[in-house]
């Protein structure tokens, strides 16, 4: 049977394709999945993110007005753009090696090492391999 809409494609070429797009659609719509976290019940964090191709990906734990924890991968190569955030922000990683600036200030962590970073220091992540981390902000008590 001759293939009319690909005239050069074998079927065989036309499934890999096929998955390919299939694929590419399904991890494009993980990106930035924020969608709740069952309440209650324990989870594997490193489990609820996956690391994808060229991809840093985002996830929300809890968002509140008084802070927010999020879970973030970042696959070999990928950067976060250096950044000011008007609140600290706790960054502990839990899978893999970060490499995070600081004020000018670079700093390597390995899995289960953490550091603050405090309100308004510019800050910036590089991936020099995969990583994954929890970034906890807090937005209140600055009244003090």
């Amino acid at each position: 049977m001759r293939n009319e809409i690909l005239p050069n494609c074998s079927v065989r070429n036309f499934l890999i394709f096929f998955i390919q797009i299939l694929h590419f659609h399904i991890s494009m719509s993980k990106i930035n999945n924020n969608t709740d976290i069952e309440k209650s019940k324990a989870h594997i964090i490193i489990e609820l993110i996956e690391y994808l191709p060229k991809t840093v990906v985002s996830r929300t734990i809890i968002k509140k007005t008084t802070g927010n924890i999020a879970i973030v991968s970042f696959d070999v190569g990928e950067e976060m753009e250096e950044k000011i955030s008007p609140f600290d922000t706790y960054i502990q990683i839990i899978d893999g090696v970060a490499s995070i600036t600081i004020q000018d200030k670079n700093y390597t962590l390995t899995l289960g090492e953490g550091i603050i970073i405090l309100a308004h220091a510019k800050h910036q992540f590089n991936a020099e391999e995969q990583f994954k981390m929890i970034a906890t902000t807090i937005k209140s008590g600055y009244e003090d």
